[in-house]
């Protein structure tokens, strides 16, 4: 699968093959979580200005990044919960070089497919709104994931609780990026997305379910 290394990534940051490797995370210098909450808002409106690779590495760790080599049941933690640390959300960042899925195992992006996908990254009839704003993410419940978590509880294998929890292991993962956001003097909008034309685009497969996107930007100057 081609890419324009040119413009692949933030800032035409080039990518080793089809992966982008990001810099290491940069936790120091944030505002306090309270202050952050007292900023926490939602912003349509946004530029063209596009995130640094920095910025971009920060907010995508703060999504659910790393934060510890050994979590629940054997696996990894990360910065956002999930049902028996089963991590079934996958986070895909739609730039404008192509759409990347982001693994935060090795902290790195994963060019998925080359074009622009931002434009059905959103609701049909909300296609006005953010549509300048460099980075817009795409939430994905990979269902195999629930398959192979530590800790089989009961239920877990049950199509409706599934919903439930990759409904509410997503929330978790935006709540997240809202705060970063805040703390970082950007602008981010949690919104639905055309998840039958993002299906056929991106071919993600049976096991995968797309949810929802979250716009993230600059405000409009």
């Amino acid at each position: 699968m081609g890419i324009d290394t040119a413009k692949a990534g933030p800032e035409g940051g080039k990518p080793d093959g089809v992966a982008i490797s990001l810099p290491k995370p940069g936790v120091g210098g944030t505002m306090s979580v309270t202050s952050a909450l007292l900023l926490r808002r939602t912003e349509r409106e946004m530029g063209s200005k596009r995130l640094s690779r920095q910025m971009l590495s920060n907010l995508l760790w703060a999504a659910c990044g790393v934060n510890r080599e050994l979590g629940p049941f054997g696996a990894a933690g990360i910065t956002a919960a999930s049902a028996s640390n089963s991590q079934e959300i996958e986070v895909y960042a739609a730039l404008d070089s192509g759409c990347y899925l982001y693994d935060p195992g090795k902290h790195r992006l994963l060019l998925v497919h080359a074009g622009d996908v931002r434009s059905m990254a959103i609701g049909k009839g909300q296609s006005g709104m953010g549509a300048e704003a460099p980075l817009r993410l795409v939430y994905v419940a990979n269902l195999e994931r629930f398959k192979t978590a530590g800790f089989q509880e009961p239920g877990l294998d049950d199509p409706e609780i599934q919903k439930s929890y990759y409904y509410v292991d997503t929330g978790l993962i935006a709540g997240n990026v809202y705060l970063f956001a805040a703390s970082q003097g950007l602008s981010a909008w949690f919104h639905n997305c055309d998840k039958a034309g993002l299906e056929e685009k991106l071919q993600l497969g049976k096991s995968r379910r797309i949810l929802f996107g979250q716009t993230v930007g600059y405000a409009r100057s």
